[in-house]
């Protein structure tokens, strides 16, 4: 096919034009990129200093999630085009991957079209534990934009909490179940008796996503999963891969395709009435206008307010994306670390966590067991 990347338009129109995209990747290589991965970083990089595959972008993908730096990164990999596995590989590289992304435009424009961010880091459950295993059991698991499931199952790995000392980590806490493939180790601040000593017991799950992934059924789902790991990220890799072999004993978790409001009611009433309803979702708001969090967050209020015996309401996001949290700004315990997000139980701050699970540091003031 012929693609025209020849105009990049007027610098001055909204942030979707190529100008606004140029910055997005110029962000997400030095913000995101930078430290985790080479190959995504420096290929992020040259993006943002390329005008006229910007004005591809912005011309033929729908501004706001369509144009996500890591969403066209892994539509590339997913089809197997041109990607360094360990980077920085220099200008021949890129101009190898750009010449392949332009002539199968089509195809890489189908798949973003079609797919969404859908990490799915189960790690993040060794950061949820600590609060579900003190909420009055048994609990129902209710996740929003659950993707594959996988946090759908936090009785299905094994945990290891550790603190930081003077001669290395030292080792606070480890529980899970003994049979499990995986073991998530999780660095941790606050007090020790906040950590878990068991594991909670969960007897009912649900999850709400646009596109329900099945990675143990469905061979594209899982590829599309490994194609959204980052480049020379093996560790994560292999915890997707052990991941799904801990799960795939288990009952499929109760999955509904759709919108995350619009599904939420009907989803909630279907928990047991004898269990806790936790509703809880990680790193999904931001997808959402602003005004649809908020809508969302009152939604659940008033689903867990109607519900006998109540509920409790876990957040695992970004402070930015948390305008239901007056204090919705708390300081990440290293400067070099922006990405952390905000632990809320019922909309009150507790902790704050890294982005895929390796980290959870207390907040002061935040102790106490709620009640049903």
């Amino acid at each position: 096919m012929v693609v025209n990347v020849g105009n990049t338009g007027n610098a001055g129109r909204a942030a979707g034009n190529a100008w606004g995209v140029a910055e997005r990747y110029r962000e997400f290589s030095w913000r995101e990129a930078r430290g985790r991965s080479d190959a995504h970083e420096e290929l992020s990089a040259r993006i943002s200093q390329d005008p006229e595959f910007c004005d591809l972008l912005s011309g033929s993908l729908p501004a706001g999630n369509k144009q996500q730096p890591d969403l066209l990164l892994a539509a590339v990999r997913y089809l197997d085009g041109p990607h360094a596995e360990m980077g920085p590989r220099g200008a021949a590289a890129y101009g190898r991957w750009r010449e392949w992304t332009i002539r199968h435009w089509d195809e890489v424009r189908a798949v973003i079209m079609q797919r969404a961010t859908q990490t799915n880091e189960p790690a993040r459950c060794a950061t949820l534990l600590p609060l579900l295993a003190r909420l009055p059991q048994p609990l129902a698991l209710l996740e929003a934009g659950t993707s594959a499931g996988l946090c759908l199952h936090p009785d299905r790995y094994r945990y290891r909490y550790e603190a930081e000392g003077e001669d290395g980590p030292r080792r606070r806490a480890e529980l899970g179940a003994p049979e499990s493939p995986l073991v998530f180790t999780c660095r941790t601040g606050g007090a020790a008796d906040e950590l878990p000593e068991r594991l909670p017991q969960i007897v009912w799950r649900a999850g709400i996503d646009l596109d329900p992934l099945d990675p143990v059924d469905e061979p594209d789902d899982l590829r599309w999963l490994q194609a959204l790991v980052w480049p020379g990220d093996g560790e994560r890799a292999a915890r997707l891969s052990a991941a799904l072999d801990a799960v795939r004993p288990a009952p499929r978790p109760r999955m509904v395709r759709g919108d995350l409001i619009d599904e939420l009611p009907a989803l909630a009433a279907e928990a047991p009435p004898e269990a806790t309803l936790v509703i809880f979702h990680s790193a999904v708001l931001a997808y959402l206008p602003p005004a649809r969090r908020e809508e969302f967050a009152r939604l659940v209020r008033s689903l867990l307010d109607g519900r006998p015996g109540g509920g409790h309401w876990i957040s695992n996001e970004h402070h930015s994306v948390l305008p239901w949290i007056t204090d919705s700004a708390p300081h990440a315990p290293r400067p070099d670390d922006a990405l952390h997000l905000t632990l809320a139980l019922d909309g009150r701050p507790v902790a704050l966590t890294g982005p895929h699970g390796q980290s959870l540091h207390s907040l002061s003031g935040a102790r106490g067991t709620p009640g049903r």
